[in-house]
């Protein structure tokens, strides 16, 4: 054997030896062992050795939930250096110390005082010390030790989170997970069976397993129905100590819903379906339901319904309701009782969600035959057409036929028929109707340009069910007939410039015409007036032009120009009238602004918002100058005595204002009292007056005879009234006329103003105090007299 081999054997019989002798030391109370030094084995080896050490304890354990009559020893500390003789003194301190554990200190024995729980502490650190009781010297060094609590099963498990609960789809394979549940063992995991758990199913076999070791809860069977059972209350048990007798448990419970699937097709309950219809039902209307049944839930039970029959698929529709369950069977257009009475045809009902999965239990649609009878009604009479459309021509006699209109019975036993018009569509009664037959007649001569159309509403009842009544609307269409001569469209007023030159327009017409033709209109001016100033233009359009024939204006004896246009339409027969335009003529410029323009006979001139104002400001002056003569005159009455009435009459009247002589005519133009002159005759820059009235029959003026004593002021307004209406008053009877005094007249001055006072009195002695007269002749008397009253000389 080589010696290598042999010294590794030797190693090894040694350390054994050595290890043994280090537990025993441990285990044994009052043994220390000294420090094993370093020695060299025979091949060369290194081996540790320890040194002598004075403290010797046991390994410290306290059984858990331990509760005895009297404190447990738990141990005992000893050091070498107590040799019996009472000197020493063992001292404790750390977690627990004193309430938990305490210590004899003369011995050195621990004991546990009350119950440990290693759930809420599983070790307690603790200092020993050995100290001279006489002095309190340490006789050993401080030492550390630790007091762990042994752990016993005395915690079941607890579930985490209950209850459980669950889905898994129904239908399911053996095996599909469901759901994963977990408990909770307090114990110590490391020490014993009492933390190792265990799961069982109690309730809920043989529907559903769980792993004893995860919890994991798995279907047990296959094909799960829903339909049959869509939960279970499944109980789950975890129990520790691996399972074993003896072991703690708990236990929780698990609700399992089984979901849905499209695993069941739909059914009718049964194959046929009746239902009955009145023929009057309106399009729209509910007929029935149509009830298939599928046991499934949700979106898997949505149905569709549909016809398969096309010829009923025109008369009926059937749709599913808002939750797609029921078919709802209506009616798609009107029913006809004497045309057909029944209809049959067919359903289909089927899914609108398929599962390929689940495509192995279908097909997932079913059929069902539908009966629906037509019950008769008795119906109002049936127009032929909803809306007549008709015409007439305008200007016939009452009594022209307009057009007819047609209604039946639709019941097989038909009933005859009377018409009428509804009142309250023809309320100026313009049209009556037969009312067997159901001819429209007029009743008065229609005419286009007043209406063009007429809609009246015709009414249709059975005799023998007056109560069922119809009606229809009936247009009638107005037709034109060439009745109405074409005119002119608008009231022109052309002018022309003094200055035109021959072929310039000065004025384009159109045509209107109340008829409705083409449009297409003639014009042309009447032979008699062919060779005059102007010529008229057909347009060809609808219109005409009116064109300048020979110039020079300026040298025209007038200054208003009369045009007949002839318009001739194209009807049949045609119609023509004649208009005629007045052109007034204008003095322009070279460039056609116009200057001045004759105003024809009729026409007024504006006035301006200026001279508007000025007028009423003169107008209200006056009337204040009125109203103060008035109150003066009430306050102070002046009655006026005079000897001869028509005298004073023709003075106040005639002689208003005094004139002078021959030389008045200097003060305005003479030519306003020229007789008037007409258009046609003047000259352009010589226009006709038009402040003169026009000459008519002269009339006596009414004379009402007057009061003595004589009011003057009251004459002076009733004589001017009566001037302002006569028509034959003279127009220069104004202030205009006799406004200026003339002179160097061989008569001499009339006016008394230059005439002497003396002598008068003798002549006026019969004569009344001018100063009586009133406050208008205040200023004549003051002249007469400074002392406020005088004599009145007489001329």
């Amino acid at each position: 054997m080589p010696s290598s081999y042999l010294s590794s054997l030797l190693y090894l019989l040694l350390w054994g030896c050595i290890s043994t002798v280090q537990v025993m030391g441990e285990m044994s109370p009052g043994r220390s062992f000294g420090r094993v030094g370093s020695a060299f084995l025979p091949s060369g080896h290194i081996t540790p050795l320890r040194t002598k050490r004075s403290w010797v304890w046991n390994q410290f354990f306290v059984i858990e939930e331990y509760a005895g009559p009297e404190p447990v020893l738990i141990g005992r500390l000893h050091t070498d250096a107590d040799r019996g003789e009472g000197r020493a003194k063992y001292l404790l301190t750390g977690e627990g110390a004193g309430s938990v554990f305490v210590i004899d200190d003369k011995t050195g024995n621990i004991h546990v005082t009350k119950s440990l729980d290693r759930e809420e502490k599983a070790e307690y650190v603790l200092l020993a010390q050995a100290v001279d009781k006489l002095t309190l010297r340490p006789l050993e060094p401080p030492s550390q030790f630790i007091i762990k609590v042994q752990d016993i099963n005395d915690n079941p498990p607890v579930f985490l989170h209950p209850p459980y609960r669950a889905t898994v789809p129904e239908m399911s394979n053996v095996g599909t997970s469901v759901i994963q549940v977990t408990a909770n063992d307090a114990d110590d995991p490391t020490y014993g069976n009492s933390a190792r758990l265990v799961y069982t199913v109690l309730e809920g076999q043989p529907y559903f397993s769980v792993d004893p070791q995860t919890g994991v809860i798995r279907t047990a069977i296959p094909n799960m129905d829903r339909e049959t059972q869509d939960e279970f209350l499944v109980v789950i048990q975890a129990k520790d100590m691996g399972g074993h007798v003896g072991g703690l448990s708990g236990s929780t419970t698990v609700t399992i819903t089984l979901s849905d699937v499209n695993d069941n097709p739909p059914k009718f309950p049964q194959n046929l379906y009746q239902f009955t219809v009145l023929e009057d039902t309106a399009p729209g209307s509910l007929i029935g339901r149509l009830r298939a049944h599928d046991p499934d839930i949700g979106e898997n039970a949505m149905m569709s319904y549909s016809i398969l029959d096309g010829d009923a698929g025109d008369t009926f529709s059937v749709t599913a309701d808002t939750v797609g369950q029921d078919g709802i069977l209506r009616v798609r257009k009107p029913l006809d009782y004497e045309s057909r009475r029944s209809f049959t045809f067919r359903v289909e009902v089927m899914n609108t969600v398929i599962d390929p999965q689940y495509i192995r239990h279908g097909p997932f649609k079913d059929v069902a035959t539908v009966r629906v009878t037509v019950v008769d009604v008795n119906e109002p009479p049936l127009f032929s057409q909803e809306l007549y459309t008709v015409s007439v021509l305008e200007n016939l006699p009452p009594g022209a036929i307009v057009g007819k209109v047609q209604a039946q019975d639709p019941d097989l036993q038909s009933s005859s028929i009377s018409y009428s018009i509804d009142p309250l569509s023809d309320p100026e009664v313009l049209f009556d109707i037969h009312p067997e037959d159901g001819t429209l007649r007029t009743t008065l001569s229609l005419d286009r340009e007043v209406r063009e159309e007429h809609s009246i509403t015709v009414k249709a009842r059975e005799s023998d069910s007056p109560s069922y009544v119809s009606q229809a609307g009936v247009l009638i269409k107005v037709l034109d007939v060439n009745d109405n001569p074409p005119s002119l469209a608008e009231l022109y007023k052309p002018h022309v410039c003094d200055n035109a030159q021959p072929g310039q327009v000065i004025q384009t017409v159109r045509v209107q015409d109340a008829d409705s033709e083409s449009g297409i209109f003639s014009f042309q001016s009447p032979a008699t007036v062919s060779d005059g100033n102007f010529t008229v233009r057909d347009n060809k359009d609808g219109s005409a032009s009116l064109l300048v024939k020979h110039g020079d204006f300026w040298r025209a004896p007038k200054d208003i120009f009369l045009v007949p246009i002839e318009i001739k339409d194209s009807g049949n027969p045609p119609l023509s009238s004649t208009d005629t335009l007045t052109v007034s003529l204008c003095h322009c410029e070279t460039g056609g602004a116009v200057l001045t323009c004759h105003l024809p006979t009729g026409s007024a001139a504006g006035l301006s918002t200026p001279a508007l104002l000025a007028i009423l400001a003169c107008a209200l002056s006056l009337l204040a100058l009125v109203s103060l003569f008035s109150l003066q005159r009430r306050h102070k009455p002046s009655p006026l005595s005079l000897c001869e009435e028509e005298d004073v009459r023709e003075n106040i009247i005639t002689y208003d204002d005094e004139g002078g002589g021959e030389q008045d005519t200097q003060a305005f133009d003479m030519s306003a009292l020229q007789p008037r002159q007409t258009g046609l005759t003047g000259g352009f820059f010589h226009p006709p007056r038009l402040d003169v009235l026009p000459r008519v029959s002269p009339q006596p003026a009414p004379h009402s005879p007057q009061p003595v004593p004589v009011d003057v002021h009251r004459f002076l307004a009733h004589r001017l009234r009566e001037a302002e209406r006569d028509p034959a008053a003279p127009p220069y009877d104004s202030i205009q006329v006799y406004g200026f005094e003339g002179g160097d007249s061989s008569a001499g001055s009339l006016s008394s103003l230059t005439s002497s006072s003396s002598g008068a009195g003798e002549e006026e002695a019969g004569v009344e105090d001018i100063w009586e007269w009133g406050p208008p002749f205040r200023t004549l008397a003051e002249i007469y007299g400074t002392n406020g009253r005088g004599p009145i000389g007489e001329e």
